[in-house]
């Protein structure tokens, strides 16, 4: 120990230095947290059943753990203890920080709710309301527990109508997961099943994981009728209770959300009955009271009343027939003949100018008709002289002749065609010349 006096400053510089070389690792519970934006530095409380420790942690280093400080989690700090000098108040800062034991699994349960929440497994838009009456209750619990006999207790008291489906399965340890999943997909499939109960007792919350699980999530969702979760005690909620259509707080509880008290049933009967017995009395006292003043007015009290002035409007109307109906008839008969004399009258007019058009047209086509044929005979006459001049038989009239082969019978048009001895036929104007080739001479060109 050092006799010399020291200052205030000095005291805290040396307990400062003393404490910066002590490392530790320390597990403890975040009381307070403070993270403010501009600071530089996070500050928060770690605190156990008897002590709390001050503790600062740099914004660089803050950020880089991954995570966000909450009142209430369990976290393992790495750090040295330090001296603030100005305040002299000793803080242990921390250097790196990481979730411990429960803490861990409150934050992966954290994570899985938001990503849920954010597909929409919890809008209450797609939550079913609870049957008012059902008939059969589907449970799925472990059948040991005291979950089970709490339900039924609850089920037998408050609605005994009901038949209670019960799915045996595991909730805690491995394989609980699948044994739920499985659980509430048979208890679904249960023929006439109208609501599904799904509990179990208390217990530490890694015992509550399973009801925590995805799988066990979308199971919940998947079921084809509704269902009402009861897992824990009060303050625990679990992600299966989010996702449920109804969350009760116990398995009593969710008995209890799921079935109608007897008594409750009874007491809404009888009030429906006396609201519908009034109704009635109601409705047949003014029917009564209508019929009455139905009754009272003049049509029904005297029929005839009704049909005075349709009779006195038909015998008006009949009268008014009976004396137009003649001068009608006499009316139209006069318009026929009219009508008669005028179409006689037409129609001889229309006679003679069609007989006047017809003789003016005969006496156009007499003049005419002669006169129609004076081109084509002048035509046909040119035609023939034409032809006759280019008739073969004017051709051998003039001289020309006309050789033929006597075996083929074709023209002989060069020399080149026949040979000595060859019989020939030769055509000249008025009959044929037979003749033999004696011999042949071709001119030269």
């Amino acid at each position: 120990m050092n006799d010399k006096a020291l200052s205030v400053s000095e005291a805290l510089s040396l307990a400062k230095a003393a404490l910066d070389a002590i490392a530790v690792r320390v597990i403890g519970e975040v009381t307070e947290a403070t993270s403010k934006p501009g600071y530089k530095a996070v500050y928060f409380t770690l605190a156990d059943d008897r002590a709390a420790m001050p503790c600062l942690m740099w914004r660089d280093a803050y950020e880089a753990c991954g995570f966000e400080l909450r009142q209430g989690m369990l976290v393992e700090a790495v750090g040295t203890f330090t001296v603030y000098v100005q305040k002299g108040r000793m803080q242990f800062q921390v250097r790196s920080m990481a979730p411990a034991g429960e803490g861990v699994l409150r934050m992966q349960v954290a994570a899985l709710a938001r990503r849920l929440e954010a597909e929409g497994l919890m809008s209450a838009a797609i939550k079913r309301s609870l049957p008012p009456y059902p008939d059969r209750i589907g449970v799925v619990t472990s059948p040991r527990g005291k979950a089970v006999h709490d339900v039924l207790r609850t089920l037998k008291r408050r609605y005994p109508a009901a038949e209670v489906v019960i799915a045996g399965v595991q909730v805690e340890g491995d394989g609980a997961v699948d044994a739920i999943v499985e659980g509430l997909r048979r208890i679904g499939e249960e023929p006439g099943v109208d609501v599904v109960i799904l509990c179990r007792g208390g217990g530490s919350y890694e015992d509550l994981m399973p009801f925590n699980d995805e799988r066990v999530a979308r199971a919940i969702r998947a079921c084809p009728v509704p269902v009402v979760t009861g897992i824990g005690h009060e303050p625990d909620v679990s992600i299966a209770d989010l996702v449920a259509d109804v969350h009760a707080s116990t398995p009593t509880a969710a008995a209890e959300a799921a079935a109608p008290s007897a008594a409750e049933v009874l007491k809404r009967f009888d009030e429906q009955q006396r609201l519908l017995a009034r109704a009635l009395r109601h409705g047949v006292q003014r029917q009564r009271h209508r019929l009455e003043i139905v009754a009272q007015k003049r049509p029904i009290s005297d029929p005839r009343s009704v049909l005075s002035s349709w009779m006195q409007a038909l015998d008006d109307a009949a009268s008014g027939l009976a004396a137009a109906l003649p001068a009608r008839i006499a009316r139209e008969h006069d318009r026929l003949d009219a009508m008669r004399r005028s179409l006689a009258d037409a129609s001889m007019c229309a006679l003679e100018r069609a007989r006047s058009r017809y003789a003016l047209g005969e006496r156009d086509l007499m003049r005419a008709g002669p006169r129609l044929f004076d081109e084509p005979k002048r035509q046909v006459g040119l035609y023939a002289a034409r032809l006759d001049g280019l008739s073969p038989l004017k051709t051998l009239g003039r001289g020309y002749a006309v050789c033929y082969a006597d075996a083929t019978g074709r023209i002989v048009r060069s020399v080149d065609d026949v040979a000595p001895r060859d019989e020939l036929s030769v055509r000249v104007s008025d009959g044929r010349i037979a003749c033999e080739v004696r011999g042949v001479e071709k001119e030269r060109t």
